[in-house]
């Protein structure tokens, strides 16, 4: 196992970095083939946002 320096890549090894990089390639090469319906980068973001108000909201609830 080769390793890698934590200022250089996220992983410790490089068989983790090439595992990771077939594994994210394979998710985008699917995502590309997807015929489900395209989202706009506008609304994913409008709901990411809504989303972390909501998770801020209920924690701030949570937590006095």
């Amino acid at each position: 196992m080769s390793a890698l320096s934590p200022r250089e890549s996220e992983f410790t090894a490089t068989e983790e970095a090439e595992a990771h990089d077939r594994w994210f390639r394979a998710k985008v090469a699917a995502a590309m083939a997807s015929q489900g319906p395209m989202i706009s980068h506008a609304e994913v973001m409008a709901t990411m946002k809504a989303l972390i108000e909501s998770k801020r909201h209920a924690a701030s609830d949570t937590n006095p």
